[in-house]
C-alpha cells in the first residue's frame, strides 16, 4: 500500500469516527428497552445491517460525484458540514425513540443511521475519489471503533475540544481536495497550480478561523 493510498485510508477512518460518535449512541438509546440477550442482538444486526446500507449509499454518492461540477457542489456543501461540526452544541438522538421488540430496535437503528449518517456518506466519497475498496476497507476498520469505542471517542470529544478542531480540520481538507478534482474546473487549475496545492489548506485555515470566531459569538 502507498503512502498516498494509506493516506485515504487514515482520513476516511478518521471522518467515519469524528461524525459516527452520535450513531453509537443512537444504538444505545434504540436498544435500551430490550431484554439484555436482545439487546446484543440489536446492536449486531442493526449495525451490521446499517453498514451495508451506509455502503451501498456511499457507492452511490461516488458516481454521482462523477456528474459536472458536483465535485465542486460537494466540497462546498462539506465545508458547510465541517463548519455545523464547529458551532453546533445540539444533538438530535434525544428524539430517538426505543424499541421494544428486536425487529424494531434494528429498524431504529438503521433508519436513524441512515438520517444522521449523510453528511458521513458525502464526506467519506469525496475523500474516497471513487475508490469504493477505500470506503469499504474504512468502514470495516472504523465502525467497531464507534460501536464498541463510542463511550471513549465521545469523552475524548468533550474532554478535549481541539479534538473536534481535528475533525473539522479534516473535513476541510477533504473538501477542497474535492474541488480540485472537478474536471470542469481542471482548465483553471492548470493557469493557476499553486491555487490547487494550496486549496485544501485554505479551507482548512477559513473553516478553523469562521469556526473560532463564530463559537466566539455563540458564547457570548
Amino acid at each position: 500500500m502507498d503512502l498516498e493510498l494509506l493516506m485515504a485510508v487514515l482520513i476516511i477512518i478518521s471522518i467515519d469516527i469524528v461524525l459516527g460518535g452520535d450513531n453509537a449512541i443512537v444504538i444505545a438509546l434504540a436498544s435500551r428497552n430490550l431484554p439484555e440477550h436482545q439487546r446484543n442482538k440489536a446492536i449486531v444486526f442493526g449495525t451490521g445491517l446499517a453498514v451495508v446500507v451506509r455502503i451501498l449509499l456511499t457507492i452511490l454518492a461516488v458516481y454521482l460525484l462523477t456528474i459536472p461540477f458536483l465535485q465542486l457542489i460537494g466540497g462546498i456543501l462539506l465545508l458547510v458540514i465541517a463548519l455545523r461540526l464547529l458551532i453546533s452544541n445540539e444533538d438530535d438522538t434525544t428524539k430517538i425513540r426505543a424499541g421494544v421488540t428486536l425487529s424494531a430496535a434494528v429498524k431504529t437503528i438503521v433508519f436513524a443511521d441512515v438520517v444522521m449518517g449523510l453528511d458521513n456518506v458525502i464526506a467519506v466519497a469525496g475523500a474516497a475519489h471513487g475508490n469504493i475498496l477505500l470506503v469499504m476497507i474504512g468502514l470495516i476498520i472504523s465502525v467497531p471503533i464507534i460501536v464498541w469505542g463510542s463511550k471513549l471517542i465521545l469523552y475524548l470529544l468533550e474532554r478535549f475540544p481541539l479534538l473536534v478542531y481535528v475533525g473539522a480540520g479534516i473535513l476541510a481538507y477533504t473538501a477542497g481536495k474535492m474541488m480540485t478534482h472537478e474536471q470542469r474546473l481542471s482548465w483553471f487549475y492548470e493557469q493557476y497550480p499553486l491555487l490547487k496545492v494550496t486549496l485544501p489548506f485554505i479551507a482548512v485555515a477559513i473553516i478553523l478561523s469562521t469556526g473560532r470566531i463564530l463559537t466566539s459569538l455563540k458564547t457570548r
